[in-house]
C-alpha cells in the first residue's frame, strides 16, 4: 500500500477554497483500497507563527470537525492531533541532532525573513526570528520519517521542505541503517484554485475569502460581494474571464457549466448569476453544514474521533521510536 500523508495547520478558519482544493480531493482520495491515509492536524507547526492560544484552540476545533463533517472515515484513516503523538517530538530531537545548520540556512521561510530585516535596515538579522521557525522544516520531517510516507501532498511553496525531509532521512540512514522511506512531494497541477471575493486567489493573506460554514443568508451575502466587471444585463460576457465562473464550475456540473457558459454570452445580468451560483453553493454544504453544526456543538465528539487516531498513530509510532533510539545508542541498561 501507498502511505499518504498531510498535514493541517491550527491557525485559521477554512473557506471555500480550502474546501475545492484540498479537503474534498482529499477525502476522495482516502477512499482507495491501495491508500493508506494519514490525516494530522499540525497544532505544533501552529506555534511557529501564531501566539495566540484561544484562535489556536478554535481552529484546532474547526478544522477537525470541518474533516470529520465533509465525510472523512476515520476508521480506514488515521486522523490525529499532532501534539497527541509524543513521538513525533522525540524524533524531531532526535533529527535535529543529525540535521546541519547549513541546511536549515537555506529554508525559504527563514531566508525570506532575514531578507525583510535586512530591508529595514535592522542590525540583527536574525532579528525577531524563534528557534521554531528556524527549524520548522525538521518537525516537518519528523511528521513525515515518522510514518514512513510515500508520497506527501503540498503546494510548490513546500517542495523544498520535502527535499530537506530527504536529505534530513538519508544523512540519519547513513549513520545509523535503512529505517526511514524517501517521501515524495506530490503537486497537483490540476486541483481547483479558487478566486476570492476580489478575483485573486482565495487566501486568508488577501483577506478575501468566503468561510466555508457560514448560514445560508450570509453566504449569499459574500456571492453578491464577488467582484465583477461593468456590463450591463444584456451585455455579453467572457465566460473565461470570470471568477464568478471559476467558483461556479468548482461545484456546478458539466451541464450546469455548459448553460452557464451560453447564459454568460447571452448577457446574463451579474446579479442573477451570483444567486444561481449561491443556490448550487448552498446545495452541496446545506447537509454537511448541519454536520458540522452538529459537531461543532459535541466538542466531546470531535475529541473522541482525535483520541482514537492517535492511539491508532501510537501503535506504530511508538514500536518505531523504539527502535531509532535503540540505533542512536538510547537503551535500556542491561
Amino acid at each position: 500500500m501507498t502511505t499518504v500523508l498531510t498535514g493541517i495547520t491550527t491557525t485559521g478558519t477554512p473557506h471555500l477554497g480550502n474546501y475545492v482544493g484540498a479537503i474534498k480531493p482529499a477525502i476522495h482520495r482516502s477512499l482507495d483500497a491501495d491508500i493508506s491515509s494519514y490525516f494530522f492536524l499540525a497544532d505544533l507547526h501552529a506555534l511557529i507563527k501564531c501566539w495566540e492560544p484561544e484562535r489556536i484552540a478554535q481552529s484546532t476545533r474547526e478544522i477537525a470537525a470541518t474533516w470529520l463533517a465533509l465525510g472523512l472515515d476515520t476508521d480506514k484513516s488515521v486522523f490525529y492531533r499532532q501534539s497527541d503523538v509524543p513521538e513525533i517530538s522525540e524524533l524531531t530531537w532526535l533529527l535535529t541532532c543529525m540535521t546541519a545548520k547549513g541546511l536549515m540556512n537555506r529554508s525559504h521561510a527563514y531566508k525570506a525573513q532575514v531578507a525583510e530585516n535586512q530591508e529595514q535596515g535592522s542590525e540583527d538579522p536574525d532579528k525577531g526570528i524563534t528557534m521554531g521557525l528556524f527549524s520548522y522544516p525538521i518537525l516537518m520531517a519528523a511528521d513525515i520519517l515518522m510514518f514512513n510516507a510515500d508520497e506527501v501532498p503540498v503546494g510548490k511553496d513546500q517542495i523544498q521542505h520535502l527535499e530537506m525531509a530527504r536529505d534530513i532521512g538519508a544523512r540519519f540512514n547513513h549513520h545509523f541503517g535503512e529505517h526511514f522511506v524517501m517521501p515524495k512531494a506530490v503537486v497537483d497541477d490540476n486541483v481547483a484554485v479558487l478566486p476570492g471575493l476580489d478575483g485573486r486567489k482565495m487566501s486568508k493573506s488577501y483577506n478575501n475569502t468566503i468561510p466555508l460554514w457560514l448560514p445560508e443568508k450570509k453566504l449569499r451575502k459574500h456571492i453578491m460581494k464577488i467582484k465583477t466587471n461593468s456590463l450591463e444585463p444584456g451585455e455579453p460576457k467572457d465566460p473565461d474571464d470570470s471568477a464568478l465562473m471559476d467558483i461556479y464550475r468548482a461545484f456546478a456540473s458539466d451541464e450546469q457549466v455548459a448553460e452557464m457558459r451560453q447564459a454568460y454570452r447571452d448577457g446574463i445580468a451579474w446579479g442573477t448569476a451570483k444567486q444561481i451560483i449561491f443556490e448550487t453553493l448552498n446545495t452541496e454544504l446545506q447537509q454537511v453544514r448541519q454536520n458540522y453544526e452538529d459537531l461543532m456543538a459535541n466538542p466531546a465528539k470531535i475529541d473522541e474521533e482525535l483520541q482514537k487516531g492517535a492511539a491508532k498513530a501510537r501503535q506504530s509510532a511508538k514500536p518505531f521510536l523504539a527502535q531509532l533510539k535503540d540505533a542512536v545508542g538510547i537503551r535500556p541498561i542491561v
